[in-house]
């Protein structure tokens, strides 16, 4: 009689869940009947439905749902749909050799082309991924200590890496006033610029005299005018 009685309060738990699925909208007002454990099973019921639905559907049923939920719910919501799209988007890269479509990026995630879209255009306002960039902020100091470590072993790119996050090369000159730049294809030192170019015109007596004051300046890179001409 007992399991009778259980499995009828059950069915009618049911019955009652089912009456709010079938609204198109839900609202708090729309359960504020229920019971503790009547608003436990609902919100079961509904992540079961939610995680069984794809696409188009999705996006329905969240939209159906979207008053009733909590703000970390929808929080936890948008970093999947971000973590989908970010890693769906690299892979496609990797697999096709340029940037996928809106379309190809929700056919692997299993999202609406119009979420897809929306998160896209969207994301970089909104609080979590601001979050995220704070995150990445906050890890600077480990970075920068990294290169730190790189630089003072001897890593001429890491030091240069390291004085540029600093200002110490673009933003400010040294106290004996010589300003250097470093470029992608040339050094500026204060008004003179030594490219490339410049140096395969030198005669070998000039090479030699800007290797000696290399050495001098950058002992444990034993530069040559071997390397100097390297790119010729």
């Amino acid at each position: 009689m007992k399991a009778k009685k259980s499995l009828q309060k059950f069915t009618d738990i049911e019955t009652k869940i089912d009456k709010i699925l079938a609204l198109e909208k839900i609202t708090l007002d729309d359960i504020k009947s229920f019971n503790e454990s009547e608003t436990k099973r609902f919100y079961e019921v509904l992540t079961d439905k939610f995680n069984e639905t794809r696409g188009v559907e999705r996006d329905n049923f969240y939209h159906k749902i979207e008053s009733i939920i909590s703000k970390s719910t929808k929080n936890q919501h948008w970093e999947y749909n971000h973590t989908q799209i970010t890693c769906a988007i690299s892979t496609l890269m990797q697999d096709y050799g340029r940037m996928p479509t809106k379309a190809e990026v929700a056919r692997t995630t299993q999202l609406s082309r119009q979420t897809v879209h929306k998160h896209i255009k969207e994301y970089s306002n909104h609080p979590q991924y601001l979050g995220e960039i704070e995150q990445f902020k906050f890890m600077t100091s480990k970075v920068l200590a990294k290169v730190f470590q790189f630089a003072v072993n001897g890593d001429i790119a890491a030091a240069k890496l390291y004085f540029n996050i600093m200002g110490g090369l673009s933003n400010s000159a040294p106290s004996n006033g010589t300003l250097i730049q470093n470029q992608n294809n040339y050094i500026q030192i204060n008004g003179t610029v030594l490219s490339q170019e410049t140096i395969k015109q030198l005669n070998p007596e000039q090479l030699n005299t800007i290797e000696s004051i290399l050495k001098t300046a950058l002992p444990q890179n034993n530069i040559s005018k071997d390397k100097l001409l390297a790119n010729k």
